[in-house]
């Protein structure tokens, strides 16, 4: 008898404690969006009632956190190149590239990007804008502000940012779609991003990362912005002494060391490069086995859009394919 009254009071210790933590995560959710509220009120001037409408009608996502807890699959190089330079890239890439010529062309002599650069970030971020994401902007920073622990903080200063953004172009909240990570329009920039770089490149008045020509200027003065060196290389092939690949790797993807200095550390090129031109090592999986290339400071730019080694690498080839064949298709 004594068990079974053990066994009772412990499931129902059991019991309190799950519906106490229930309880508390309940009210953690609710009191959350209340404090941004009054945060939004206080230090920008909003209106109360207007943000407590707005937040009343927004959605948490179950499949945007899903989305945010899948492991990250890290596909090697070779295969990765396969989801961006391909023929059908390359061939809509051409496409937009004559399409938005004389906007491409005026970002680059503005902002000393090249223009099949520009083309191919868009390229790769939305497939030239056919697919700028589905989710309401709002639901997904809410979502992720609210219930991605691991983030939160991040997502909690876009979403302020994102309300302050909405404001300042008069843009309804529940309009904006994005990706599930709240990145926005053609050139899938985050609210504070499209606050600090986005331009209107056509025109009219209006900062759209939603209009191309907009989007276009916007990628070149983000590229500028972070340092983009006109008229410089972006990548060369390299090779390393044997032994010494993990060393040079180990000092990163920043350039820091110019190319005497690396060939003290292992580094062989025979480049026409100047001896004093800083660079990385960046290594890469080719089905071979594995490729060494200098990476200058231009490339390191693009890491700035992206920090991924292989997404920097799938734009250079990307906008290489596109420049290509873009002068050959003029000469006929």
């Amino acid at each position: 008898m004594k068990i079974i009254v053990y066994l009772f009071q412990l499931n129902l210790c059991l019991l309190l404690t799950v519906a106490m933590t229930l309880s508390a995560q309940a009210a953690k959710q609710h009191t959350e969006p209340e404090i941004l509220i009054t945060e939004m009120v206080q230090q920008h001037g909003f209106d109360k009632k207007y943000l407590e409408k707005l937040f009343a009608q927004v959605k948490i996502k179950q499949s945007i956190l899903k989305a945010m807890r899948r492991p990250g699959e890290a596909k090697p190089w070779f295969e990765y190149r396969k989801l961006f330079v391909t023929p059908k890239q390359i061939r809509q890439g051409v496409a937009f590239y004559k399409q938005h010529q004389k906007a491409l062309q005026a970002a680059e002599r503005q902002y000393g990007v090249p223009a099949p650069i520009i083309a191919a970030i868009i390229g790769v971020e939305t497939r030239y804008g056919r697919n700028t994401g589905s989710y309401r902007v709002l639901d997904a920073l809410s979502t992720l502000a609210f219930h991605y622990p691991k983030r939160a903080t991040f997502f909690r200063k876009e979403l302020v940012e994102f309300l302050l953004l909405m404001q300042e172009i008069s843009m309804p909240p529940l309009t904006a779609k994005g990706s599930y990570a709240g990145a926005m329009g053609i050139g899938q920039f985050m609210p504070s991003s499209y606050r600090k770089y986005v331009v209107d490149f056509n025109g009219d008045g209006k900062r759209s990362i939603w209009e191309v020509n907009d989007a276009i200027g916007s990628v070149a003065n983000y590229l500028q912005a972070h340092g983009w060196q006109a008229g410089q290389a972006i990548i060369e092939a390299t090779q390393v002494q044997s032994g010494t690949a993990d060393a040079l790797l180990a000092l990163g993807l920043k350039p820091k060391y110019n190319l005497t200095q690396l060939r003290k550390k292992g580094l062989l090129f025979s480049g026409k490069l100047p001896a004093k031109q800083k660079a990385s090592l960046v290594m890469l999986k080719t089905e071979t086995g594995e490729a060494y290339w200098l990476a200058l400071p231009n490339f390191y730019v693009i890491t700035r859009y992206n920090h991924s080694r292989r997404y920097a690498m799938a734009v250079n080839q990307l906008a290489e394919n596109i420049d290509f064949q873009f002068h050959i298709q003029q000469r006929f």
